[in-house]
């Protein structure tokens, strides 16, 4: 997230066959004009092994994770992607941007992460005009919080 989204920015747990999630996300969703200039939603998904763990990834492998979300860090531009959210626990850890256009977010991506050793990831594009996905997970969490 950046700075400015950080100041905003929720942590929530939830809990999967018993194993925590962790989730960051800023619970507002950007001004309309914004959304419709960036409608790919794009997941960003890293397995791993977090049996020995709770469910979360070993140090090395978290490490690993922190360069790759320093590196997307560094993409995000207003112009190019937003990140959404993201979750870490129960073997799965995703980042999730809305992105203006795959090819050139792939671009910059790559550009960040060169020489870097290979991540072990899957990135997946969907088209999201209207942010369902973001706004879902505000009402959810929302709704659950209200429910305490």
């Amino acid at each position: 997230m950046t700075k400015i989204s950080e100041s905003r920015g929720r942590i929530v747990k939830t809990w999967k066959d018993g194993l925590p999630i962790l989730w960051t996300y800023v619970p507002e969703l950007p001004a309309e004009e914004s959304r419709r200039a960036i409608p790919w939603l794009t997941v960003i998904r890293w397995e791993y092994d977090g049996t020995a763990n709770n469910g979360m990834p070993q140090v090395e492998e978290n490490q690993r994770m922190l360069m790759l979300e320093a590196a997307l860090g560094r993409v995000e531009r207003a112009d190019l992607c937003v990140e959404s959210y993201r979750r870490v626990g129960a073997g799965l850890r995703e980042f999730v941007y809305y992105i203006a256009d795959r090819d050139k977010f792939l671009d910059a991506l790559n550009a960040q992460v060169a020489g870097a050793p290979r991540f072990p990831i899957e990135i997946k594009f969907y088209k999201d005009e209207t942010w369902s996905e973001l706004r879902d997970l505000i009402n959810d969490f929302s709704a659950a919080s209200a429910a305490r």
